[in-house]
Order: C-alpha cells, then structure tokens, then sequence
C-alpha cells in the first residue's frame, strides 16, 4: 500500500460516507448487487459507512447520519439520470461520478446521440418515435434490422431487435410500457465492445459475447450470460480508435470520475458509438471493474479512486 493511497485513506476516514442504492427503477436488484460489493470493499478498508436506499424520504438519513460523502451504485431512473445528483447538490454533499447535466444528458439516448452527431462522433442511425405510434421503418428513414430502445433505461430493459414490420411495431409496444420516448436505431453487425474511464485513466477495449442474439439483460448479470474478452480481438489501431471514441464521447457530454463507453465495431472495423454509462455495474459480472484489474487497478483500489475523485469536488 503506496503513501498515496495511505494518505487518501486517512482523509475518507473522517468523512461520513453514505452507498446509496436501490430506488424505484428497474435495475433496482443491479444496483442492490452492485452496494453489496461496494460496501464489502469499503469494510476491507476499514471505512465505515452508512447504507441508504433511494427512497422519498432520503433526505432524513442523510440528515440524521451527518452524511458529508456519497457513493452512488444507484443505476437508472432517478438515481442515475441526473435528479439525485441535484438533490445531493443542493444538500451540499459531494457523490461519486457525473453532474447533474453530464448524468441527464448521457441517461437520455436521443440526446446524447444529437451531441455525438454535432461532435462528428460515429453512432449509428437512428430516429425517435413515441410510444402508442404506428412506426414502420420507412416512416423514419431507417433500415432493418432495427434495436428498439426505451429512451432512458439502462441494462438494456425493454430492448427488442426487430427484422421485419410486425417485430417494430411489437417493440414500440413493449418499450413504450416503460416510456413515452423510444429510440429506434439501425442494427449494426459486429463484435460489442466497451471502454471504461476512471479519472484521467482510460481501461482496455473489453469485447463481450453474449450467450442470446444481443447483449440483453440476461447476457449483462446472469453467471455464464456472455463471456468479456480482455484483450479484444481486434487490431491495436482499431482498440485505440475506441478509446478515443471512448473519451470523445464522455467529454463531449460532459462527464467526470468514472464512466463505460458501449460501442459496436462495424463490418469495416470501425468502431461506432451506442451510449454512455455514468455509474457502470459493479457487481461480480460487471465489465469497469474486470477492466480496472487488467491494469493492475484491484476492486478496493477503484472503490477507494472513486471516492477520491469525488473528494475534489469539495469547495
């Protein structure tokens, strides 16, 4: 353990830390699994901590414990959108990851995609429809195979691949059951890969391979759901291309401390652009974390860089 470290330890000591999780959103049981782990590492370094759920009446146990640090494992509606971060804000305590602005801004896919396309950010084509409309693929301009989004979920809830008319018109159903706002987007053939960032640190390309056709909810937390590669199969050129791509996107949106940047490396090998995670999974399937080790970075050693990051931004 280097003095640096030593010393970062010293000063979380004498805050009063808080793992907010959970919350009303549909990866609520994620971001259960993803406290557990944080505040397992957070016992091994001896930091004491309270845990509170994202309920209505957060505020009293942030109160009544004289919470002065958060760390945020909340994924989703409410916890990762941007709306906690302002309350945390106006409450004074500093949190883990992205702003306000940054967390709105990545959470909601059409409008990260605009900022993307103004930035000259690959990302495939896409068009937005809302829930209860008769889309068909020619009305939007866009081509089949098309992925179906809700606008601002997360772990891909509610998403749905549709090849044919009867299959989108299906998906905008069953996305529109979680939203009003759905994305639709032109289905690229090619290998997934993520790129995660922690501080000024940008982790090795992980390439996944989902156990079904996509990396859909099951692929992402079940055990034996996709298998991650690390190293990915591609050449040096094109993993530095997604790195780039990786940080083109978090900076253009505005991100700080921590993020995961998904993309799909296209037939040409170009990697394009899908979204951006502001508070990635940290369960035990989860890719920062795996992506963190494979520079030496140990799961503890994240947890504590984290909380660091957020430590800067104290007046």
């Amino acid at each position: 353990m280097d003095s640096k470290f030593t010393s970062l330890l010293s000063a979380l000591r004498r805050r009063r830390i808080a793992v907010l999780f959970g919350g009303p959103s549909s990866e609520r049981e994620i971001s259960i699994r993803s406290a557990a782990a944080v505040r397992a590492s957070l016992r091994r370094c001896g930091l004491a901590h309270h845990a509170i759920d994202l309920s209505p009446r957060v505020c009293e146990p942030l109160r009544r414990h004289k919470i002065n640090l958060a760390f945020l494992t909340t994924h989703g509606t409410l916890g990762e959108d941007g709306r906690l971060q302002g309350l945390l804000d106006v409450l004074g305590i500093p949190y883990t990851g992205s702003g306000v602005l940054s967390s709105a801004l990545a959470m909601h896919k059409p409008t990260a995609k605009r900022l993307f396309q103004s930035a000259g950010l690959a990302t495939p084509a896409w068009a937005v429809v809302h829930a209860g409309d008769t889309a068909t693929a020619r009305a939007v301009g866009l081509s089949f195979p098309l992925v179906i989004k809700p606008a601002s979920q997360g772990s891909a809830v509610g998403v749905t691949v549709a090849r044919k008319s009867s299959q989108l018109r299906a998906g905008v159903k069953t996305a529109g059951r979680l939203e009003k706002d759905i994305l639709l987007e032109e289905y690229v053939a090619g290998p997934e890969i993520t790129v995660g960032l922690v501080g000024d640190r940008i982790l090795p390309v992980v390439e996944i391979l989902p156990a079904h056709a996509f990396y859909d909810f099951h692929s992402k937390y079940a055990p034996g759901g996709s298998r991650h590669l690390l190293p990915a199969r591609l050449s040096p050129g094109v993993q530095r291309q997604a790195q780039e791509l990786a940080v083109g996107a978090f900076h253009v949106l505005g991100c700080r401390h921590v993020g995961r940047v998904d993309m799909i490396v296209g037939p040409r090998g170009q990697p394009t652009l899908l979204e951006v995670n502001t508070l990635p999974g940290l369960t035990d399937t989860s890719l920062l974390p795996e992506a963190a080790r494979a520079v030496g970075l140990t799961f503890d050693a994240l947890i504590v860089t984290l909380l660091g990051l957020a430590l800067r931004e104290v007046p």
